[in-house]
């Protein structure tokens, strides 16, 4: 469980459970007890009548259940009973017993007995005897017992309502516990977010903005950031003044090679080899310049100038070379990624498109999600399907009729990866030739 927030609302969740069946548990033993004790002191108090009548009164049965004066006696079966005896003579018991006897007494002892025994109907029942001593010398022996089903049933009721009232508790506890999972961990999506924020800002973050507990973990951000920006902007420089360092001697080889062709010698494989090393130079270059800065740190190309300006620009040349651009673009998109590196990856694919079009060439531009995707066709003779997967690698020169090093294509998808985004290559549909689909990730859409 990698989770915080699911790790809380788990310990909290468990730790409810624990701390609910516990309350369950000690609050039932409790309620059980008291409603043991209420059930014996209804019964005592059934008993000490029952040793008031016997003390006034010990004729007869019916003299003693009028004194008792509770009707249940005189219902037969009723789970209410009581017996008495005269040591060694008379036998009393209330009507509710109608021809059986309660159990008979094992000892003499004067002390009250509490005890509990299988009644007249199966059930289980509770009774309290006790030997009495009445002024006249006599001896008896009182006993009063009661179905314990009433207890059973009380129990049972109140452990429902026990179960219900918890089920209640844990409910809430749980929503509480996801509630305070939330509001505890908001600091840390809110950290994320303004992380996140800082592809469109060069700001840092604001430590004072976040809990006490979270200032040590902005704070280092901000300084990992720093320290990060400083790496990138001096990897760039130092890939920048590369580029000029070898730029300079390859326009002098070029300029030594063409005063050759030009005096009738063959170095048309020389000037060939100078264009692929410039190629690769440029390839690389491009990529230690986007995975080195601008892909890593906060920047975006707005497509209506960019990608208008290039449209434009194209639309020139179709003309001049009698074709024709059809666009069909989005306003207001915006991809994460440097503008120069973002013409520097439409225009080769466009000027791919142009090199091979017969006639026509198009391109669309839309949001797909997090995405925006940017197609360009031709009326070409396109890429066969088994050489598409293989078109970006570096160096692939499928067609040679045409000049070219073979690395645009190359070059383009290696740019596009280093910001997040990927090239594909496939049939376009409506002109018949290659489609090349760039997807990249929108900023600020």
């Amino acid at each position: 469980m990698t989770s915080m927030r699911a790790r809380a609302v788990a310990a909290g969740v468990i730790w409810s459970i624990f701390s609910i069946l516990i309350g369950v548990f000690g609050l039932a033993s409790y309620l059980d007890g008291q409603t043991q004790a209420r059930f014996d002191e209804l019964l005592a108090s059934r008993h000490t009548q029952a040793v008031i009548a016997v003390a006034g009164h010990v004729k007869t049965a019916d003299m003693i259940t009028d004194n008792i004066g509770d009707p249940v006696y005189r219902r037969p079966f009723s789970g209410h009973y009581w017996q008495v005896e005269r040591f060694r003579g008379d036998l009393f018991v209330s009507a509710s017993l109608v021809d059986v006897l309660l159990p008979r007494p094992t000892s003499e002892t004067g002390v009250i007995q509490i005890s509990n025994f299988v009644g007249p109907t199966g059930e289980q029942h509770r009774r309290i005897q006790e030997w009495i001593t009445l002024e006249d010398g006599s001896v008896w022996h009182v006993q009063v017992a009661s179905s314990l089903q009433s207890l059973f049933a009380d129990r049972q009721r109140l452990r429902g309502n026990l179960v219900l009232a918890f089920g209640l508790i844990a409910v809430v506890g749980i929503m509480a516990g996801f509630l305070q999972a939330t509001t505890v961990l908001r600091p840390i999506n809110d950290l994320r977010r303004d992380v996140l924020a800082r592809w469109e800002t060069d700001d840092e973050l604001d430590v004072a903005a976040y809990p006490t507990e979270v200032t040590p973990l902005v704070t280092d951000i901000n300084t990992l950031l720093e320290r990060n920006r400083e790496i990138v902007s001096r990897s760039r420089r130092q890939a920048a003044d590369l580029a000029h360092a070898v730029k300079t001697p390859s326009a002098i080889v070029r300029n030594e090679l063409e005063k050759l062709r030009a005096a009738g010698q063959p170095v048309n494989d020389s000037l060939e080899a100078l264009d692929r090393l410039d190629a690769q130079l440029k390839r690389s270059f491009a990529r230690m310049r986007a995975d080195g800065g601008n892909a890593a740190m906060h920047t975006f190309t707005d497509l209506d100038g960019a990608l208008g300006r290039l449209i434009r620009a194209f639309t020139a040349l179709a003309r001049n070379e009698e074709k024709t651009l059809n666009s069909d673009v989005a306003t207001g998109l915006r991809v994460r990624m440097d503008q120069s590196d973002f013409e520097e990856v439409i225009g080769n694919l466009m000027d791919n498109a142009m090199k091979w079009s017969k006639k026509e060439i198009g391109i669309g531009a839309h949001v797909d999600g997090d995405d925006v995707v940017i197609r360009i066709c031709d009326d070409g003779p396109g890429i066969p399907e088994e050489d598409l997967g293989v078109a970006t690698l570096s160096g692939q020169r499928l067609d040679t009729s045409k000049p070219g090093t073979g690395l645009g294509l190359a070059i383009a998808a290696d740019l596009a990866h280093a910001y997040g985004g990927k090239i594909s290559l496939h049939a376009c549909p409506w002109l018949g030739g290659l489609q090349v689909q760039v997807r990249l990730k929108a900023s600020g859409i």
